[in-house]
């Protein structure tokens, strides 16, 4: 019951004193009925109590997939482990370093889903576009069961759609749209050189074919001028 209550406390914008993320309580970016799951579950109470910015590393870990819920709308510990971190509200430079440490892939990915929640849109991009080239495979976990996804696939879903991991994501502007606000610059895919060497192939062996087309045709002309 103590652990209920200390975060029912944590949810009480009365006297609430931290810092506030799009003008609110950190902890309130997810809906009640998800807050309420994860504050009654028993990973959260056991697992998640006293946690630190360094000691939820240690935790996160230990995630063995990623997801929202299941079974009985039981929230994950992926999920849960996100909601302390809005609890917690650590440093930007704590959050990059959980997102750059290439060792551990959930805890990137629980930076990633940070990310989207609390970040401002043009960093949400430059900071998430990146890992785009992350191709490493996850386990996901949801009503239906386990599957495999991708980190990339993963981090697309969190710049495209509006609910990931049975949270519902704050709309935020198109890649495009800050592009024309000029708050980002015109992203560069990591394909781009590779492309564009194809592109040159296709274009010289193309030219090649109509150069060859063109020598069989001269030389057939020879042949009628000769006859």
């Amino acid at each position: 019951m103590a652990h209920r209550a200390d975060a029912k406390s944590m949810l009480d914008d009365r006297g609430y004193e931290g810092e506030l993320i799009r003008g609110q309580n950190p902890a309130l970016l997810m809906e009640k009925a998800v807050r309420d799951r994860i504050t009654e579950s028993y990973y959260w109470k056991e697992q998640c109590f006293g946690l630190n910015a360094a000691t939820l590393c240690d935790r996160a870990v230990e995630v063995a997939f990623i997801g929202g819920t299941y079974g009985q709308q039981k929230p994950t510990p992926f999920l849960c482990l996100a909601f302390k971190l809005l609890q917690l509200t650590p440093e930007r430079e704590i959050i990059l370093e959980y997102l750059h440490d290439e060792d551990f892939k959930y805890l990137r990915a629980l930076a990633a889903f940070y990310v989207r929640l609390t970040f401002d849109p043009p960093d949400i991009y430059k900071v998430l576009e990146p890992l785009l080239s992350d191709y490493r495979k996850l386990k996901r976990r949801n009503n239906n069961g386990f599957f495999l996804t991708t980190m990339d696939q993963f981090i697309d879903d969190l710049l495209t759609k509006d609910r990931v991991c049975a949270t519902s994501l704050w709309k935020m502007p198109t890649r495009q749209q800050l592009e024309d606000l000029e708050l980002l610059d015109e992203r560069v895919s990591p394909l781009g050189e590779e492309i564009n060497e194809i592109d040159a192939d296709d274009s010289m062996n193309g030219n090649g074919a109509r150069n060859g087309d063109d020598e069989d045709n001269g030389d057939k002309d020879d042949v009628e001028a000769l006859s």
